[in-house]
């Protein structure tokens, strides 16, 4: 009887990290991917709208002016800029759309896909009550047409999850992203409307940040099965991994406060946050070269302990080192709007790294 040689075991902790094959169609791959690049490319457009001081290039919303729903000639390229970026907020609904309805249909075939298009259009309709009573009452009226969609978007949301009984994290993931976004488009409104608040627009960056990372959460679990999942990593090792998200998120804070104090606010006559920004840039620094610090002692040791994720730790130190580096750059150069614009596209690119670095420290038990 011919003798089978045993598997090597180089390390207790050492996981398959290659990809199942998708047990979803290809439109639907294609079209998660669309919205991961879709929610990336939404922040360099929303930062060129910051970066070259064409925050109000449409005085109005939704409309450009109160004439005319796309910008005129007398608004030149700023008016062209802000019109573009809200165009793309348009693009990443459709393609959410697009992921949710697809990934409702694959998961739960027609019973949940059906709710959620009658959701839909309960929502249109509580966003057309809740315009005339502002129309009515005398207030902007948009806003509140999005508030009450908002709202229906999350109770549908609520209600698929309820009736949802297979792949519940992929329809938590889609939903999330469509909330976001609608939820987005009310910020983005609002906004415009308060004159380009240094607060609200640093929300607005870190919320789409958030949506960058959710994006990547579904292509991580899009190749997953949905069985229970287990740690594949040492539990400290897991705490440090965590450890650095904290960090991760100390630092875009205080680069988004430091962002809003600096002198790319959008418009020339908008009033900043009232902080210093030659220190904050410093504050915002030194969790910096913690993460990185962190980040690099993680892959020194992922690789020497053939760790699971070693192999995205490796792409999140790079992108972390190219942030630091272009940081850096930046502000010996007196930031230059380039160099603040891939700042913050990177920014992203990274939380999204580490997001699928976090979810490889578990992995489904069947």
């Amino acid at each position: 009887m011919p003798e089978t040689a045993a598997p090597v075991v180089t390390s207790p902790y050492e996981a398959h990290e290659g990809r199942r094959p998708s047990a979803f169609g290809r439109p639907l791959r294609v079209l998660a991917w669309l919205s991961f690049v879709a929610e990336a490319v939404i922040i360099a457009t929303g930062g060129a709208v910051r970066l070259t001081g064409s925050g109000l290039g449409c005085s109005e919303w939704p409309m450009c002016t109160p004439e005319s729903l796309v910008p005129t000639p007398e608004q030149g390229i700023h008016g062209v800029i802000e019109f573009g970026n809200r165009t793309m907020t348009g693009v990443v609904g459709i393609i959410a759309i697009a992921v949710l309805l697809l990934t409702l249909n694959a998961v739960g075939g027609r019973r949940p896909l059906k709710a959620a298009l009658w959701f839909a259009l309960g929502g249109i309709g509580a966003g057309v009550v809740c315009y005339v009573i502002a129309t009515i009452a005398g207030v902007p009226a948009f806003p509140f047409f999005s508030l009450g969609l908002l709202l229906a978007t999350v109770a549908g949301a609520v209600h698929s999850l309820r009736i949802t009984t297979h792949r519940r994290d992929l329809t938590l993931l889609a939903w999330i992203v469509l909330v976001g976004v609608v939820a987005q488009a009310f910020v983005g409104g609002i906004t415009v409307l308060t004159g380009l608040n240094p607060y609200i627009v640093g929300f607005h960056y870190a919320s789409s940040l958030l949506l960058v990372c959710v994006t990547a959460a579904y292509l991580v679990r899009m190749h997953e099965s949905g069985a229970p999942r287990e740690r594949v990593v040492p539990r400290w090792f897991a705490m440090l991994s965590h450890i650095t998200g904290l960090a991760l998120g100390v630092t875009i804070f205080f680069g988004v406060l430091t962002t809003g104090s600096g002198p790319h606010s959008g418009d020339a006559n908008v009033v900043r946050d009232g902080f210093d920004a030659t220190i904050l840039a410093h504050v915002h620094a030194w969790p910096g070269y913690v993460l990185a610090a962190l980040v690099a002692a993680l892959t020194i040791i992922a690789w020497m302990q053939r760790i699971a994720p070693r192999r995205w730790l490796l792409v999140l130190v790079i992108a972390i080192l190219v942030q630091v580096g272009v940081g850096i750059w930046q502000a010996r150069d007196g930031l230059p709007e380039l160099l603040v614009g891939i700042h913050m596209v990177l920014a992203s690119l990274s939380a999204a790294a580490y997001t699928v670095t976090v979810l490889r420290l578990k992995r489904p038990t069947a």
